[in-house]
Parts: C-alpha cells; sequence; structure tokens
C-alpha cells in the first residue's frame, strides 16, 4: 500500500474540503491510501502557536510523515499570491529531508483557494510548488484531458486544483470537485507507476 500524504493548512474550511475530495481521488487507486495531515496556526515570530497536538480532527503533520509517504500533495489558501505562513513554515523545517533525499523522485501537486476568482491562485499554485522541486520531487497539475479544466466557470487550473471560496466560504462546485478528485487520482496513479 502507497501512502499519499496530503498536508494543508485551512483557516476557514475550504482547503479541508478540498483535501477531503481529493483524498477520494487518491483512495480511487486500490494500491493507494490518502493520509491527511493539517498544519497549526503560527504566530507574528513565525512559531507554531498552537499545542503539538490537535484536540480534535486531522493529526498535525510531522516531517517523519513526509519521509514515509509515496506522494505528496500541499494545500494552502492564498494570501497575497501566496502559500500562507504556516505552510511555508512547515516547509522552511524539511532542511533534514533535503539533505538527506528523501523526497528526490516522489510525485507532488498542490492545491489552493481563493475569495475570489482573481486571487492569485496560480501563483499561489507555483510558490508551493518551488520547495516540491527543491526537494527533487516530480511536480504534476492537471492536465487538460480533465474535462472540468475546460468546462469551469470557476476554479480548476493545469497547475492544481483551485476553488473560488467567496467571501462567505461557499461549497466546492461539481468542477472544483472533479478537479480535486483527478489531481489526488494522479498522484496516485504516478506513485504507482514511479515504485
Amino acid at each position: 500500500m502507497h501512502n499519499i500524504l496530503i498536508v494543508y493548512f485551512s483557516r476557514h474550511g475550504s482547503i479541508a474540503r478540498m483535501a477531503e475530495a481529493i483524498s477520494l481521488g487518491v483512495d480511487s487507486n486500490s494500491a493507494c491510501e490518502a493520509i491527511l495531515r493539517r498544519l497549526p496556526s503560527v504566530s507574528a515570530n513565525t512559531e507554531q502557536s498552537e499545542s503539538s497536538i490537535p484536540d480534535e480532527g486531522v493529526p498535525f503533520a510531522q516531517q517523519s510523515d513526509l519521509e514515509n509517504c509515496a506522494g505528496l500533495l500541499v494545500g494552502s489558501p492564498g494570501y497575497f499570491g501566496n502559500m500562507a505562513a504556516p505552510v511555508k513554515y512547515f516547509f522552511d523545517q524539511t532542511s533534514p529531508l533535503w539533505l538527506s533525499g528523501a523526497l528526490i523522485g516522489k510525485p507532488g501537486g498542490v492545491f489552493t483557494a481563493t475569495s475570489s476568482q482573481h486571487g492569485g491562485q496560480e501563483t499561489v499554485l507555483t510558490s508551493m510548488m518551488l520547495p516540491l522541486l527543491h526537494h527533487g520531487m516530480l511536480v504534476t497539475g492537471i492536465p487538460y484531458s480533465e474535462p472540468a479544466l475546460n468546462q469551469t466557470s470557476s476554479g480548476a487550473t493545469p497547475y492544481g486544483a483551485s476553488h473560488v471560496a467567496g467571501q462567505q466560504g461557499q461549497a466546492l462546485s461539481d468542477h472544483e470537485r472533479s478537479a480535486c478528485r483527478a489531481l489526488g487520482k494522479r498522484v496516485a496513479d504516478l506513485a504507482c507507476k514511479l515504485n
């Protein structure tokens, strides 16, 4: 069984809902299992501001989760066209994994949500790709053979799954859900081929 790690930060729930939809795509491959892990908030001093073990819900991600995964999907809300500070903080702690080459050759993908259609979704996605590339991962997006990319009037990009959450955190559209599942399945299928 190949573990596909889905690491995300979700302030208002949109990214968590995307992670769940992505996990369905991962789990559609019978040789893979989605492992969900979230990230804690950080303070203005860029230090973890929550206890190391959450009171409830999805466990927080640990560096060991990265070592043991066959593929990785990372999600963050978009803030001014960039990933959220907790995601950057998590990546900044992965130097030991970079030194050991633990992620080299593993498939990776990214996903995001913004409050508006033009909230910088593609720049947020590319900002999260940079650490994956530095780790030697094989970064994948969603090919245009996925119908949702050509039919959507909300989120979904070839760079990765995306969602237009609006000011009130609206539900994922059918196309956004399809794109999430397609991204999860793509990373799972690639992990199987590479292993």
